[in-house]
């Protein structure tokens, strides 16, 4: 095997951009969003074309391969391979020009497609295709694919909308290919040169198979197997630039692309159409184009269940009926009465039909955006149910002729039957193509075996239909072995003469596409033997107990990539570093797991490392549709990290806040005193690892226990309910609590205070003391039991203590009844006075509020009794939806972290607050929340429980 350190370091000293032939940052791109896995050479990151030019010219010098990648999430498994990668994600991702002239856009190929549709809707414009990876796929890595999307119906694939490319061989060549009229061709080819035996040799290709491509491509709108040879046909051009499109990085390398812009649709309405099977909704796919809609997406029941067995997308999930496949009909248009006209007379049209479709219209773009959320989020919905078997792709996105549909998907379920596979389908409608998740079993020999036999014979059932095996997704490894079945060995060998016109060594991501690797060749997910590294602190009762089986989670979708919307993954939105996103980290713990890249196991750095800015925030345990946990995955890991490791001096000072917090409630004026000193106070932060740039909160002269005990005992008759004394609370913002107190004992409940004051251990397990903190939850189920037995409610106002309550307990103490109850009985405040329906207890409250959600609450409790409470009083409420703020409990406070900390808060959170008037109060249940805004934009910031406190004054006032 070549070695290719020497290059690694060649190409360090020669190029502005980063290198990475670290072990670490090669296992973090063996795979895509594939079944496969093949560990590159290195890793490439340029700035600049002239960094990739530099790039080529020294791996050709070394005879290494390339492969170029966008965000990672093709499912064929084009973006792995045993070869220099160059992600141009992190720099190369530039909109150099929007021409509003011409509508084209000019861009490099790192730009993620939602910044280009953001950037050209300020005009009016869009990019018509749009995968449901939108959010962070690149246009290189669509270009490409041949990417498509919901819109292809009325934008068409990514062919269609691409005008140019400014592109690199392997060998040194770089040229701008378009559309080529017979005088420019005939130029080229007399100039000579690499470029015009280029464009000499395409053209004696397209004379002699010219008949064969027209007589052999399928006339469907789907059709992305293959390369696109009928782009070099007279009739279309003789158009280089789209002939390279869907070419997989085969063939040339993309330095920059002029992309066609489309007109948007100003105003939008969304139909679900709700059918008793999936046969019957593909039959009405004709009948519903004739309202000229711009997409039309389709789901099958077992989707929709999965979805409800999750509990994902609660709120838009409950639009869906179970047992019913479903149709999303769009419609767009320049005014709002002319897209309502074409959506009521489709829907007046169906109410009279015989297949009696349930029907509901979504207006407002609110409610839309969360039903396309439901079928955007697919691939991983139909992943890791609990009580289903396992999905896989491996036949993934077929299409045929769309009149054909009801057929096929009859046959192909009927196929899936045969070979005792359990089958989820979903797709495009309106062009026939058709995504599937299906039950392969690739885990054993003999299970790969049969999945080899299945996609064969689904390859000859999809051309029966006169199909095309890929209908979005591409051939890459997955289906590149099937072409000669569709197009005949001739055009496969056209293929291969197209390759070697523009990459003679075949140098360009090889074995994707032409001569591919076996198709059951490289399958990331079988294992010659279950690894394993000893036991595991948390159980994973989701996962079969199995910590390796949990990092199967991750399919490389890569939701944690996008940088505008949700929390998920703030570290990445922060740093565009593939480590720092939840999928990296997955595949890093994954790569450990199975030890041949990575062999250090839990004392890896590469994992340390890349786990050092997981802020532990949970949101990918709710926004990833295959609800990765990597907050339980970084405390198991750093769990068996510090078994022979010391544990930094913030570990002690953060991690055990309770024990200091505790000690120094005794003498507070003396701690804050220490805190607060000019000499000792740097002192003791630059000791313990706390930045500078932050103010520590203080303690309070009483905590809120010293307090309690002082008051007079309240005996009403009311319903017990515990009211949780968390660490923040209680010794540093006991104000809080005694507002929840007020507010409780008023409502007329009894309320329980624990008679010693306990800790959850949040902050434990950010520093691998997860052992500790089992301790600790032993402590506190067992010393509140006698409440706990009596059915006592547990209001806990600090969502990260409660999340501890619902979360990790029930992992550490997975079969006790008594954590159970635990587990069961604890709420948030607004979720408890809900439930027990106290909102008409309080005066109407006219403020301006913007409520913030702390990130755990909004991962496991969400924040619709919140928003209800305070509408209920009056308030004029909003939701800010901006996410993470960035401190994460201890993250923010520590030194290494500040930085990164505060770039997560300002980036979205901070500037949606400053644009609330100085009348809005801002409300945030959590403490790290607070601290942060009012740190950052130095706004006064309440809890919820004084909120409502101050609505119950006004009443008794």
């Amino acid at each position: 095997m070549t070695d290719y350190s020497k290059l690694g370091k060649v190409l360090t000293a020669s190029i502005e951009g980063e290198v990475r032939f670290d072990e670490g940052s090669r296992a973090l791109y063996a795979t895509d969003a594939s079944n496969y896995r093949q560990v590159p050479i290195g890793v490439v990151l340029p700035r600049s074309a002239e960094d990739v030019v530099q790039t080529i010219r020294l791996c050709r010098d070394f005879n290494a391969p390339i492969l170029s990648r966008g965000a990672g999430t093709s499912i064929a498994g084009q973006c792995c391979n045993v070869a220099v990668i160059l992600d141009f994600s992190k720099y190369m991702n530039r909109i150099l020009e929007i021409d509003l002239t011409h509508q084209t856009a000019r861009v490099e190929p790192g730009v993620v497609l939602d910044d280009l549709k953001n950037a050209a809707g300020r005009s009016g414009l869009t990019f018509g295709p749009d995968p449901a990876t939108h959010s962070r796929c690149t246009l290189g890595g669509m270009i490409g694919n041949n990417s498509c999307g919901i819109h292809s119906v009325i934008a068409g694939k990514t062919v269609e909308n691409v005008e140019a490319l400014d592109i690199l061989t392997y060998d040194g060549n770089r040229m701008k290919v378009g559309a080529t009229g017979e005088q420019r061709l005939a130029d080229e080819i007399r100039a000579g040169g690499r470029t015009g035996q280029i464009y000499a040799k395409l053209h004696a290709l397209q004379r002699k198979y010219a008949d064969l491509i027209r007589q052999k491509y399928p006339d469907i709108p789907r059709r992305v197997s293959g390369y696109n040879l009928d782009q070099l046909l007279p009739e279309n051009g003789f158009h280089l630039a789209r002939a390279l499109v869907g070419s997989e990085g085969t063939c040339v390398t993309i330095l920059e692309a002029t992309v066609r812009l489309m007109s948007d649709f100003q105003h939008r309405r969304l139909v679900i159409m709700g059918f008793s099977d999936l046969e019957t909704a593909a039959l009405q796919t004709s009948q519903i184009m004739e309202f000229k809609p711009i997409g039309l997406e389709g789901v099958d029941e077992y989707f929709i269940r999965n979805i409800h067995k999750k509990g994902l997308h609660r709120e838009a999930a409950a639009r869906f009926s179970e047992g019913r496949t479903w149709l999303f009909v769009e419609f767009g248009g320049e005014t709002g009465v002319e897209v309502d006209d074409r959506a009521r007379s489709m829907i007046d049209r169906f109410k009279k039909d015989v297949s009696k479709p349930e029907m509901h219209l979504f207006r407002s773009p609110e409610e839309q955006y969360g039903i396309w959320e439901i079928r955007e989020s697919a691939f991983g919905v139909t992943n890791f149910v609990q009580g289903e078997k396992n999905t896989f792709a491996g036949w993934e996105d077929s299409a045929v002729p769309p009149e054909k549909l009801g057929g096929y998907l009859k046959d192909l379920r009927s196929l899936a039957r045969k070979y005792d596979l359990d089958s989820v389908f979903y797709g495009h409608f309106a062009e026939g193509c058709i995504h599937a998740r299906i039950s392969f079993d690739l885990l054993s020999r003999k299970g790969i075996q049969a999945y080899r036999e299945f996609i064969n014979e689904a390859a000859d059932l999809v051309l029966r239909y006169g199909g095309s095996l890929s209908g979005e997704h591409g051939d890459g490894q997955t289906r590149a072995h099937l072409l000669p079945k569709m197009f005949g060995p001739e055009l496969v060998g056209a293929f291969r003469e197209f390759k070697t016109i523009w990459d003679p060594d075949h140098r360009m991501n090889p074995g994707k596409i032409v001569d591919p690797y076996p198709v059951d060749e490289n399958i990331r997910t079988y294992l010659e033997s279950q690894p394993t590294l000893g036991e595991t602190v948390f159980a994973y009762p989701e996962n079969q107990g199995s910590f390796t089986d949990a990092l199967f989670r991750c399919v490389g979708i890569g939701r944690c990539r996008q940088k505008s919307n949700g929390t998920m993954c703030p570290s990445y939105m922060a740093t565009l570093e593939e480590k720092h996103s939840t999928r990296g980290r997955a595949r890093l713990l994954f790569e450990m797991m199975k030890g041949d890249v990575i062999r250090d196991g839990w004392q890896s750095e590469a994992v340390k490392d890349s786990l050092d800015l997981c802020l532990s925030c949970k949101a990918c345990k709710s926004e990833c549709p295959t609800q990765v946990d990597m907050a339980a995955y970084k405390a198991e890991f750093l769990s068996h990290y510090y078994k022979s490791k010391p544990r930094p001096l913030a570990a002690l000072a953060l991690g055990r806040i309770a024990s200091w917090a505790n000690i120094a409630s005794y003498m507070p004026w003396l701690a804050n005193a220490i805190i607060n000193l000019p000499v000792l106070g740097p002192a003791f932060k630059t000791l313990a690892g706390i930045t500078h740039k932050r103010p520590l909160p203080q303690f309070a002269h009483e905590s809120f226990m010293q307090w309690h005990r002082k008051q007079p005992q309240v005996t009403n008759a009311g319903k017990k309910v515990i009211l949780w004394p968390d660490t923040v609370h209680n010794y540093f913002y006991p104000e809080i609590l005694k507002s929840a107190y007020r507010v409780l004992t008023k409502l007329g409940y009894q309320v329980l205070i624990p008679a010693k004051a306990f800790c959850c251990g949040r902050p434990l397990f950010d520093y691998g003391m997860a052992a500790t903190a089992k301790e600790w939850l032993g402590d506190i189920v067992n010393g509140i039991s006698d409440f706990l037995n009596q059915d006592a409610p547990v209001i806990v106002l600090e969502p990260s203590c409660a999340s501890v309550f619902k979360d990790e307990l029930m992992r550490l103490y997975p079969n006790d009844g008594l954590a159970f109850r635990m587990s069961q009985q604890t709420f948030l405040l607004a979720d408890f006075l809900m439930r027990e329906n106290k909102q008409q207890a309080f005066a109407p409250l006219h403020e301006k509020i913007a409520l913030h959600g702390h990130c755990h609450q909004t991962a496991l409790f969400g924040m619709k009794a919140d928003m209800e409470l305070l509408n209920s009083l009056g308030a004029d409420s909003m939701l800010l939806r901006e996410g993470c703020c960035g401190l994460a409990g201890s993250f923010g406070f520590e030194a290494k972290h500040y930085d990164v900390s505060v770039k997560i808060g300002n980036q979205r959170l901070i500037p949606a607050i400053q644009k609330t008037g100085s009348d809005t109060k801002i409300v945030s249940d959590g403490f790290s929340c607070r601290e942060q805004i009012s740190h950052l934009s130095k706004r006064e910031t309440f809890h919820l429980a004084q909120i409502l406190e101050m609505a119950l004054n006004k009443r008794s006032s």
